[in-house]
């Protein structure tokens, strides 16, 4: 059914549409709230998927941890606050121009005004058995549930495409301990972002980490494998058999509407836009990887970004004009870095020259493509350490006349990669691309009396795209803040003015064991707070290893260390006892069950290889521990910035892929650094063999088995902010393993920053990784022997928190709910589901009362 779209009355408010709800889409709603256009617009979205908007960029975290929840973009009730009627998994199949109508497979919906935000579909090479089960692209969250799923019964899977978008789906496929190839078209993976010697060095690294790749080959059909669910037959009959194969071979703009109704393309597709983001037809636009401006798509988000708020100022009369943008990049894939600024491969420019440096050892590589008077940058590309990127970028965004040596911006040094100094940055130096913030948004919030990098993340939203001008950032806004006699405070807190790493320094060296003495010769002010506290007593433990719960120490802590135990949502607390390497015997899994049993505790298996007891009230826990003790665990410290867990891999000991004991390893390791406090809390993995079980390359300190003994990664690190772990050294034996392990962790706890994980620290430290390896495996500070030491003594100094509480009269006493009772929390209640306790919903509780009173 069609009827004619009316004109637009006082008393109606013009109708405006949006076709999708992506990253781009989402923004383009953002800036419409902004600009308080949705009070002028009746405004409706559809999109195609069941999920709300969510980060594509950051797509392959679902597989490592984050749910749709997680990734998904702004606050869940964002369009039904701002009144924009949002509809999801409702498929627009027609666009009625003339009667300005969208046709959807539920209804018909009139418009005054189109937004197109369709983004791109994955293009499929067509491949005779491209449609065979199990093969998939990798575009979507249901996309990632079908290979998830699907990977849960193979053993190998192929990406065709070697670009960034494939690579990135191989690091998934290796994420699920798939046998992982790559098969690329073209001679060099990325092709398009990096040359030869970058694309030989890029395989190189990328092939060390376990992934095949295959380059210069043509698929020319998909057939019924002997070993293998396809065979991949190549342009010279060669052949490669897989269980599971990804199709990530490019995108195209998704502009079927456009094409349906009659609005003009390109050649080679993309929806025809002006400066304004307006189509060929007014009353639409589009915006995003459908739109076509000047013949160029645009790929990242950023670019996306700048679209919408270009169309959003065209619905609202403004002059925002959309004028292109920068398409450079800054990856990290598979834990490789990989940069690619301007005419990076010099084809663009006419008469460029080009230094390039080169080092196989390190595996790093760097270009510089320069004008042909050598005063410019017009380009540049980096394999293997992006600590030059934001240097150059600025050096090209800016047109900034280059050194007299431009070779020096990317040769090795002593002092690390080259910066540039905030004060040399023009106030129109774009700092974060993503939502287009230049040095002078940044210098009119500092004016205006921002002085916290929070609020100014907030109110500018620098930052908080893909994240890569943070450093960028704090540079600036420092720099700025200092040249108005703004004093940069890098105290703990009020009550120290001086830095974590400085206090450590003083405890140790002055003998210090008590906060009193801390404050008494260096603090000022009241006796402490919640920031200084809690770091304090983290370094005292991390130096003396002193249980956390000394009298000295208990007023430091925040509720879960005081209690020795991490405190719920209802206010009951879990119970988490050690199970060193995820090793356990029958009786001691008898003992758990009869405890949880017992107390009537929800019981969970969690990923670090132990199970979680959750709902003990205050006074029940030290009964629980005294059950629990006796028989043979010991607390876990999943309360304490300290170490978790070790987790692993059965090893040789059963698996026929093993070459060495991985469970030895990890209860060695265990054992060692339980009780370890430090700045943040410390996981650990080791894997019996490169087939990688145990996820090693996600923690804080990976182990894998190799032929020859044991490789170390360091750094890594899972959650919100996910790092993959880098290579520190190969083959080790046993001893010198720990005793590596001992100097990187001792290091890490006397240089670090307050509640800052071994990731986050190893990005800022200067001179990077190098710097590190410098320090741990050449001492060039001459601390190894006293690192060694200090580790020795906290071992020596352990003993179990809560063994030692039980035999304390005075520590049990406040395990009370009530200081005069011993009764339960009669406010605690609980529900039963699956047959497991949980807390009571508030509409349960709600219902209980009105039963009681009834």
């Amino acid at each position: 059914m069609t009827f004619e779209a009316d004109t637009p009355t006082p008393s109606r408010k013009p109708r405006l549409i949006m076709i999708g709800n992506g990253m781009v889409g989402h923004y383009c709603l953002e800036q419409l709230v902004e600009r308080q256009a949705h009070q002028h617009y009746t405004i409706t979205v559809f999109g195609e998927e069941r999920h709300r908007a969510y980060d594509r960029v950051h797509l392959s975290d679902y597989f490592t941890g984050s749910d749709a929840d997680a990734l998904a973009l702004g606050e869940a009730d964002f369009c039904a606050r701002h009144g924009i009627d949002l509809r999801l998994g409702e498929t627009v199949s027609a666009i009625d121009r003339e009667a300005r109508l969208v046709v959807t497979e539920r209804d018909s919906h009139a418009y005054d005004q189109l937004i197109l935000a369709t983004g791109s579909y994955p293009f499929v090479p067509p491949i005779p058995g491209n449609d065979r089960p199990n093969c998939f692209v990798y575009r979507t969250l249901d996309d990632l549930d079908a290979i998830r799923a699907a990977a849960e019964t193979a053993s190998s899977g192929v990406v065709v495409g070697g670009g960034l978008l494939g690579l990135e789906a191989a690091n998934a496929l290796r994420g699920l301990n798939l046998d992982t190839a790559v098969v690329e078209f073209a001679p060099r993976l990325m092709p398009m972002q990096v040359d030869t010697e970058g694309g030989d060095l890029l395989r190189e690294k990328i092939e060390q980490l376990g992934v095949q790749v295959l380059t210069g080959r043509a698929t020319q059909r998909i057939e019924d494998g002997q070993d293998h669910q396809h065979r991949m037959v190549f342009q010279d009959e060669k052949v490669w058999e897989t269980d599971l194969i990804v199709f990530s071979a490019g995108i195209r703009p998704q502009d079927r509407l456009a094409r349906d109704c009659g609005l003009e393309v390109g050649e080679r597709g993309g929806v025809v836009v002006d400066d304004n983001c307006r189509t060929s037809d007014p009353n639409i636009l589009a915006i995003g990887e459908v739109a076509l401006w000047q013949d160029s798509i645009f790929g990242l988000v950023g670019p996306g970004y700048q679209m919408a708020k270009a169309a959003v100022d065209t619905l609202v009369e403004g002059e925002l004009t959309f004028q292109g943008a920068d398409m450079s990049t800054k990856l990290k894939l598979l834990g490789v870095d990989v940069g690619s600024i301007g005419d990076a491969h010099g084809d663009r420019t006419p008469g460029a020259r080009m230094y390039r440096y080169l080092d196989q050892i390190k595996q790093e590589y760097r270009k510089l493509v320069v004008s042909s008077d050598g005063k410019k940058l017009v380009g540049a590309m980096l394999v293997g350490d992006n600590s030059y990127y934001d240097t150059l970028l600025q050096y090209y965004s800016n047109g900034l006349e280059l050194p007299k040596d431009p070779a020096a911006l990317i040769l090795p040094s002593t002092e690390g990669a080259p910066t540039l100094g905030a004060d040399a940055l023009p106030e129109t130096a774009t700092i974060c691309s993503c939502h287009n913030v230049s040095k002078g948004a940044v210098c009119q919030a500092v004016e205006a009396g921002c002085t916290d990098l929070g609020t100014l993340k907030a109110d500018t939203k620098a930052s908080t795209g893909c994240g890569g001008c943070t450093a960028l950032l704090k540079q600036v806004f420092e720099h700025e803040l200092e040249s108005r006699g703004v004093e940069v405070d890098r105290s703990l807190c009020e009550h120290f003015a001086y830095t974590r790493q400085e206090l450590y320094g003083l405890i140790r060296v002055e003998g210090i064991q008590s906060f009193e003495a801390l404050h008494a010769r260096h603090g000022k002010g009241r006796m402490g707070c919640d920031i200084c506290k809690p770091a304090v007593a983290s370094i005292l433990a991390s130096c003396w290893n002193a249980p956390i719960t000394n009298p000295s120490l208990v007023p430091l802590q925040d509720t879960n260390d005081t209690f020795m135990a991490n405190m719920q949502k209802n206010g009951t607390y879990s119970v988490v006892p050690r199970i060193p390497g995820g090793e356990i015997t029958p009786d001691k899994l008898i003992a758990i069950g009869a405890v949880a049993k017992k107390y009537d505790l929800y019981t969970k298996i969690t990923g670090g290889q132990r199970i979680d007891l959750f709902g003990a009230q205050l006074h029940e826990l030290p009964d629980i521990w005294s059950e629990l003790i006796a028989a043979g665990f010991e607390t876990g410290h999943a309360y304490g910035k300290s170490t978790r867990t070790v987790k692993s891999c059965v090893g040789n000991t059963w698996c026929r892929y093993g070459v060495q004991d991985s469970v030895a390893m990890a209860l060695t390791i265990e054992n060692r650094y339980k009780g370890l406090r430090s700045p943040h809390k410390l996981k650990f993995a080791v894997s019996g063999c490169t087939r990688e079980c145990a996820e090693a390359q996600s923690k804080d300190v990976g182990v894998i088995a190799t032929e020859h003994g044991w490789n170390l990664y360091v750094c890594g690190n899972g959650g919100m902010r996910p790092r993959h772990a880098e290579l520190f050294v190969t083959d080790l034996d046993d001893t010198e393993l720990l005793r590596i392990i001992d100097r990187l962790l001792m290091f890490y706890i006397r240089t670090a920053d307050r509640l800052q994980r071994t990731s986050v620290w190893r990005e800022n430290l200067e001179g990077g990784l190098d710097y590190l390896k410098a320090v741990i495996l050449e001492d060039s500070l001459g601390l190894g022997d006293e690192l060694e030491a200090q580790m020795q003594h906290v071992v020596d100094q352990y003993e179990c928190e809560w063994a030692g509480a039980l035999k304390d009269p005075e520590k049990l006493k406040r395990f009370r709910t009530f200081v005069n009772d011993k009764r339960s929390d009669p406010d605690i209640i609980a529900a039963s589901e699956r047959d497991q306790p949980r807390p009571a919903r508030p509409e349960e509780i709600a219902a209980l009362a009105v039963e009681v009173t009834s």
